[in-house]
């Protein structure tokens, strides 16, 4: 495991994605040594990576798929860290024609793979990007009981509602923790909510598309349903901590605000009134109690959820996505 003052070479799995590309950004920016696993080094999807701070002397870019295991390994060789984001995310509301094939396999499937290749690399510590949706999806979980890392979602539930993506990171998240009790490798499982802030890769990823819908799709009803958000430079952090701090270890919830669909908007409305926010709000009776503690004891902060909404919208005005 890597102290603090200890600086080598980490591995970063799907380093153009949304979260992935302010984690480069932040491990570029102190000092470490990055190998950025990406499908296409050349497509200009990738070059923000190569913008970074250090990043002329300290990025290495890799080809490399998650399915295809030797390709991983020649990513993963000679680091003392890996941090494994990559996962695929089906569009919201999009039909997937064969959950196993396209979601559920490479997740899991990718995820071994990678620590199958740390545990062959000799790798230090994993840190593995799972979800609150491997946390939360569970219609059993007492209702007066706050919902902490001991939380699983239900695997059946989620595959009788359909809910694939859940089912892949609960599926992933779990089998990255029994492989690490097995074999021995030191895993760390990060467990954000929705992730909000602003955009460095130049294609628009789908948690950034619920604000923008939010912005633009003033005709919708929308349900007022808890909305648990987490700006992208605060799991950044989140992920870097879960990685230096020795005496983590297991699971950790990373969700900063907890707010109601109308009050979201109402916050955006007071900054940025103009817009074409949904009219009509269907009351939906939840109880809400999730919580980051054992993630705050390890040293963890987040900033107020004002400044990632200001941050968001002036990053999408400025990329053309709203005016």
């Amino acid at each position: 495991m890597a102290a603090e003052s200890e600086k080598g070479s980490v591995c970063v799995t799907g380093a153009g994605g949304f979260l992935a590309s302010w984690l480069v950004k932040l491990l570029l920016s102190n000092n470490y040594i990055v190998h950025a696993t990406v499908r296409q080094p050349g497509d200009v999807k990738n070059a923000h990576l190569s913008e970074f701070e250090n990043a002329s002397t300290n990025l290495r870019l890799f080809k490399a798929e998650l399915l295809d295991y030797d390709s991983i390994c020649s990513a993963v060789e000679g680091c003392i860290g890996v941090f494994h984001v990559a996962s695929p995310v089906p569009v919201p509301k999009t039909t997937v024609p064969n959950p196993e094939v396209e979601v559920i396999e490479p997740a899991v499937k990718g995820t071994l793979n990678v620590l199958k290749a740390c545990l062959e690399a000799k790798v230090k510590r994993v840190v593995v990007v799972s979800s609150f949706a491997a946390v939360g999806m569970n219609p059993s979980w007492p209702k007066d009981q706050v919902t902490d890392e001991t939380c699983w979602s239900d695997k059946e539930y989620c595959r009788t509602t359909k809910n694939w993506y859940c089912l892949s990171k609960t599926e992933a998240e779990s089998e990255a923790l029994e492989f690490a009790k097995r074999s021995g490798l030191d895993v760390v499982t990060v467990c954000p909510s929705l992730i909000l802030g602003p955009i460095l890769q130049p294609s628009v990823n789908a948690s950034s598309v619920v604000i923008l819908k939010l912005l633009k799709d003033g005709s919708e009803s929308l349900e007022n349903k808890f909305r648990r958000i987490v700006d992208v430079r605060d799991v950044a952090e989140a992920l870097l901590l879960a990685y230096q701090k020795p005496e983590a270890k297991g699971r950790y919830i990373c969700i900063a605000h907890i707010i109601k669909a109308k009050d979201l908007i109402d916050l955006l409305k007071s900054i940025y009134p103009n817009y074409n926010y949904p009219k009509n709000f269907t009351e939906v009776h939840e109880e809400e109690r999730v919580s980051s503690e054992k993630l705050q004891k390890l040293g963890w902060s987040f900033r107020p959820l004002k400044e990632s909404l200001i941050d968001s919208v002036e990053n999408y005005c400025k990329a053309g996505l709203i005016d």
